[in-house]
């Protein structure tokens, strides 16, 4: 017997309420609270349930992966990708999401896979100009527009598919929700069905997400937690290169990041990277060179920045790619331990080429870029700069020292900046120790 009753739920973390809300006690949110009729079957099943088993006696299984024949994705799946795996992709329009995909889609069909490409915002027409541009025609790719959930699980059960890739999660809707598409329990309840789906049959499933103002992948946080991997694509439309980072994997590490390059042909694994981030002919006042390390691979990058007089009574910061609270942080040390009066001057911080670090091994070379602008004073563009510092302006060591040294020597760099040199330091490169801020300030 199906019982109906009527909830309102938010649209932004998918909290539900029996009566209508104006703000959303879970995530604050006005006016974001959408009718919707749910329908509920009494259950009547008494079958048995699985009793609970000793941990000494499960057997692990072996992670078999297949590849996707694109070696940057590889290394943020953590191999590949694994069977019956549920891949959540996000990031803004226009930044490659389909045509990554497609091109992915089209190479494991290459390999005598069959693949099923979904799409709810393209037709079959739009899909085919953009696979001759990627030269992505291969026989064992079927594309299906199609909105609706039932259609696409009639067409699963077809054939013997093994990737299945829906574009997008947010424009698919099912008959049995009287919600619209892209709705919290709209999102909800299609990515359970196509995980149920997913793990039954063998398909490993990949679901592009919109994302919202923010950032964050539309819908209800749920769904990050229901999927085995979510990515994120990062990076400037406007440039040539994307960032791929995983945020979540639950067959693999989340520390390594891929680099990927938009041509003619579509998204291709950035064959070089070394010296894309950086250039040593900018030779001028607030740049310096910094390393960062991406999992395992050490990237040497540029940190840009701008001291100028203020426009309003009210100092401006500005960060892009660096955390502005520990910006605002960073500049207070410099007023207190250097004596700057930075409170009259507005401060812009850039790291080029679109990265995020999040790593504070980077802070000594915000300091240098600030402080050569502020003197209007160039540095040096073969010096690194590598440290950590502290609120008592201390300079502490940074991890994977040694990595970080091989990259800088092998990119040609002859000065390092950093709190200690190493033990067993690389033959090549000069190492000017610094312990406190104000010896940074000496040695500029």
């Amino acid at each position: 017997m199906k019982k109906t009753k009527t909830l309102f739920e938010c649209q932004s973390c998918g909290f539900s309420t029996p009566k209508w809300l104006g703000k959303c006690p879970d995530c604050d949110t006005w006016d974001s609270f959408v009718e919707n009729t749910v329908s509920k079957t009494a259950s009547k099943d008494k079958s048995s349930y699985n009793e609970a088993t000793k941990i000494t006696d499960i057997k692990i299984d072996a992670i078999h992966r297949f590849s996707t024949y694109n070696k940057e994705l590889d290394i943020v799946l953590g191999g590949g990708i694994v069977p019956a795996s549920l891949i959540l992709i996000g990031g803004a329009p226009g930044i490659g999401k389909s045509t990554l995909l497609l091109k992915l889609a089209s190479d494991i069909a290459k390999h005598n896979k069959l693949v099923l490409y979904v799409s709810a915002e393209e037709s079959p027409a739009q899909i085919k100009l953009r696979a001759n541009r990627l030269d992505a025609n291969e026989e064992n790719l079927y594309l299906l527009s199609e909105l609706k959930l039932e259609r696409i699980l009639q067409e699963l059960s077809k054939r013997n598919y093994e990737l299945l890739i829906i574009d997008s999660i947010q424009t698919i809707y099912s008959e049995e929700l009287n919600s619209a598409p892209g709705s919290v329990s709209q999102v909800k309840e299609n990515t359970f069905e196509l995980m149920r789906i997913s793990k039954e049959k063998g398909i490993s499933t990949f679901i592009v997400g919109h994302i919202t103002k923010d950032g964050a992948i539309a819908g209800p946080r749920v769904l990050e937690h229901m999927v085995d991997t979510v990515l994120y694509f990062e990076g400037d439309n406007s440039k040539d290169f994307r960032i791929l980072r995983g945020f979540k994997n639950r067959f693999g590490s989340t520390s390594e990041i891929g680099i990927f390059e938009m041509t003619s042909k579509g998204l291709i694994s950035a064959t070089d990277i070394s010296n894309k981030f950086f250039s040593r002919s900018n030779n001028q006042a607030g740049s310096t060179l910094s390393i960062t390390m991406e999992g395992s691979r050490p990237i040497v990058f540029e940190i840009q920045a701008l001291v100028s007089d203020k426009s309003y009574p009210t100092p401006k910061r500005s960060s892009t790619g660096f955390d502005l609270n520990r910006l605002n942080m960073l500049i207070a040390l410099l007023e207190k331990k250097l004596g700057f009066e930075l409170g009259d001057y507005d401060i812009f911080l850039n790291i080029s080429g679109g990265l995020k670090i999040n790593e504070t091994s980077i802070d000594l070379a915000v300091i240098a870029a600030i402080i050569s602008s502020f003197k209007d004073r160039a540095i040096n563009p073969n010096t690194i700069f590598l440290g950590e510092v502290s609120l008592t302006g201390d300079i502490r060591e940074v991890f994977n020292l040694d990595v970080r040294l091989k990259e800088a020597l092998m990119q040609g760099f002859e000065k390092i900046i950093l709190p200690k040199k190493p033990t067993l330091s690389e033959k090549g490169l000069k190492y000017y120790e610094v312990s406190k801020v104000t010896q940074v300030l000496d040695w500029m």
